[in-house]
């Protein structure tokens, strides 16, 4: 039976492509226009025609069929970068994602309109579901002349790791295909980041096993030939600290874990490598035994949670290009239920999986040595609106901030703010000192509390301007910092005033000067707010 005929657009480094090669079709072009994705397409699709271009130049039906081959099947994954909600909070421009979806579509219904294509799929985002369409016109889509108007008969969230990939990927896939099976419907079935590491055995230990399983395909592989793997991937202490402060001690956001959960499927993997952000995924570095820190995933298992086999390569110059790749793709195994549901509607025989026969990347970044890393300094005008670490107490919390400086002219403010409520319903006020001591006063400890406060800040002697430099320096300054004031704050509360001991009681809400309008107000709360007004009164 004759195979059927793909072509996959905005290809990356061929993981919807590499679903569908594996289920017997026949991948015969692709498109992307980033060099390393084509030469890592080449490389593992070596049959495949591979376009390097803009799919924004192909705008007229003339440009399509000089570049397009007529193929039974489309599918494409258009850059996700401006529906992603970590883009800006999802508020990214969706200006450019929106034409090249609509380029994407362009060629669907062109292709539909000739009558070659039998199916075609759409993967992205889930955000992007509210910008694509239920049908588009034949004229909107910039096509000349008549034509039909393109339909979107089917829109689905599915989650790869319903379909045996180790990630819980959650994604808009929309198009006119058939309804993919679940193959692990449970979530007590799906595959979990121990079971890749364990697999792939622990890139930083000196012994290592000399065949290993690869943990989706079940592949028995020589260990001394896995790529991509046996480097140094730990991290600075600055940057796995501040990670573990925005995983779990965010301002508003819930608790995330650190390190990460390995009894459970990995999280999303990014297509941006980062050690310092809420996003990271951090493991814990051992090695022999030891604990050496925290540590980055390996490329060779980022590509395992993405369900590429641990044969398939990453033609990248670097760690952050060959993370690029991997974090940009579709995930093998979604696109395989995909071309398998494709397969039993044509009634054609669909294998579990047929191995590839490649070469080698370039680039093989085992024995990579790592170069620590070292703070940037930040911009002259860097915003501060950090809370004391880890005291938020039923939504309320204390925030030190330089939010309400003009910066273009040097006057530079740093206030003491409560934050309570959420979302719409956030207050944030400032508190007077007087009526917060007043409250305290018949608090047991105040007394010590408040001498240790007055004596650890009493050498503090900077400017406003001064610690603005301090928090610009970021890492390289040698005398307070914002950062170190908060953390002293946190020091001294714990000190008098343990969470474990103190983190229920209210003190009666007795403000005059501010409108709180909560009967009590925690008492560590008050006690940080104290604490953070008297520093900001010392600031010159």
């Amino acid at each position: 039976m004759k195979r059927l005929k793909v072509a996959d657009f905005f290809c990356g480094a061929g993981g919807f492509s590499e679903g569908f090669r594996q289920r017997g079709f026949d991948v015969v072009f692709a498109l992307d226009n980033w060099l390393p994705a084509k030469q890592t397409h080449d490389l593992n699709h070596p049959d495949c025609h591979c376009e390097l271009m803009n799919i924004l130049e192909l705008d007229t039906p003339e440009k399509i069929d000089a570049v397009v081959p007529d193929v039974d099947i489309i599918i494409g994954s258009p850059p996700c970068v401006s529906f992603s909600g970590s883009n800006k909070a999802g508020k990214a421009d969706k200006s450019l994602g929106i034409r090249l979806i609509e380029a994407y579509l362009r060629i669907i219904a062109w292709k539909l309109n000739k009558g070659v294509i039998k199916y075609w799929i759409m993967e992205n985002v889930p955000n992007s579901s509210k910008y694509v369409k239920d049908t588009y016109a034949w004229s909107e889509l910039g096509l000349p002349g008549k034509g039909k108007d393109l339909r979107i008969p089917v829109k689905n969230i599915l989650n790869a790791a319903k379909y045996g990939s180790p990630q819980t990927r959650k994604r808009f896939v929309c198009g006119n295909y058939p309804e993919p099976t679940e193959t692990h419907p449970e979530r007590q079935s799906w595959i979990t980041m121990r079971h890749v590491l364990d697999s792939l055995s622990n890139p930083l230990d000196s012994k290592k096993t000399k065949i290993m399983m690869d943990p989706v395909y079940g592949l028995k592989y020589e260990t001394e030939k896995l790529t991509d793997h046996f480097y140094d991937s730990t991290v600075a202490d600055y940057e796995w600290k501040r990670a573990r402060r925005l995983k779990q001690d965010h301002g508003f956001m819930g608790k995330m874990d650190f390190p990460e959960n390995l009894n459970r499927s990995s999280r999303t993997v990014m297509a941006t490598m980062s050690a310092s952000t809420r996003e990271s995924m951090i493991f814990s570095a051992e090695k022999d035994g030891n604990h050496l820190g925290y540590r980055l995933p390996t490329i060779r298992e980022i590509a395992c949670f993405m369900s590429f086999p641990i044969t398939y390569q990453f033609e990248g110059s670097n760690e952050s290009n060959k993370y690029r790749l991997v974090g940009n793709a579709v995930c093998c195994k979604l696109s395989s239920a995909l071309a398998e549901a494709i397969a039993r509607q044509e009634n054609q025989d669909c294998p579990d999986f047929i191995p590839q026969k490649i070469g080698l990347a370039s680039v093989n970044l085992n024995g990579m040595k790592r170069i620590p890393k070292r703070p940037k300094e930040r911009r002259h005008d860097a915003k501060f609106a950090i809370h004391i670490p880890y005291l938020k107490i039923r939504s309320f919390r204390v925030e030190l901030t330089n939010k309400t400086s003009d910066f273009n002219n040097n006057r530079i403010e740093w206030k003491s703010i409560v934050h309570y409520g959420s979302g719409k319903n956030a207050r944030f006020v400032e508190l007077n000192q007087d009526e917060i001591k007043k409250m305290l006063s018949k608090k047991n400890r105040f007394d010590e509390f408040d001498e240790e406060i007055k004596s650890r800040f009493s050498s503090f002697n900077l400017s406003a301007q001064e610690l603005q430099r301090q928090y610009v320096l970021n890492g390289a300054a040698k005398s307070w910092t914002p950062e170190s004031v908060l953390d002293l704050m946190r020091e001294l509360i714990e000190k008098h005033y343990p969470k474990e001991k103190y983190g229920d009681e209210f003190i009666e809400n007795g403000f005059k000067s501010a409108d709180i309008k909560r009967r009590e107000i925690p008492a560590l709360i008050l006690v940080g707010t104290y604490a953070c007004n008297h520093f900001v009164k010392l600031i010159k």
